[in-house]
């Protein structure tokens, strides 16, 4: 059985956890161990669920540049189970094994990003050196910002800072409570 720094609630064994873990498994599939650790606080884990169903499924960002984000977030936060989580998903989504490769030996910076994303498009270019620059030093220059609002509408860009918001909060959590395969 897989260790973390907390216990993993099994599916099932608390009547009270019942209506969320209906939530959790129709909108995942299954209750992963993220969840199963989520569900040691039931209030938690229903917001977290609501955030990431939304973030994930009702989001007007496209799905391979969302998953794109998901998967640098990863490798940005060193939270393997999440890149191992998504991968799949971002094939699915159209994402290039090339580009996946290529999302865990990319430099650590927007510039590095820029200039070494070659078989990146440009708004994967673009979302790659906002995804970065949130992650590693918060504050987003204006310059990045306003090349990004030149791309996407309000809803657009506010759905694509929360999508690497919500994962850099998924990733620290990972690795703060040691949740990995």
């Amino acid at each position: 059985m897989t260790q973390t720094r907390i216990p993993r609630v099994v599916p099932g064994t608390d009547p009270a956890l019942a209506e969320i873990e209906r939530v959790i498994v129709e909108q995942r599939g299954r209750v992963s161990l993220l969840y199963q650790v989520l569900l040691n606080s039931a209030p938690v884990a229903a917001g977290w669920e609501k955030l990431l169903t939304a973030v994930r499924n009702q989001s007007t960002v496209p799905p391979a540049l969302r998953e794109i984000v998901i998967l640098r977030v990863a490798v940005l936060n060193r939270a393997a189970f999440e890149f191992d989580e998504h991968t799949p998903n971002a094939r699915k989504a159209g994402v290039t094994d090339a580009k996946i490769g290529a999302l865990r030996t990319l430099g650590a910076g927007a510039a590095d990003v820029d200039g070494a994303a070659a078989g990146f498009d440009d708004d994967e270019r673009l979302v790659l050196a906002l995804t970065d620059t949130m992650t590693r030093d918060i504050d987003v220059p204006d310059a990045l910002m306003t090349r990004v609002k030149a791309r996407f509408d309000a809803r657009g860009v506010l759905e694509l800072v929360t999508t690497v918001a919500a994962y850099n909060m998924v990733s620290r959590v990972l690795v703060a409570l040691d949740i990995r395969h």
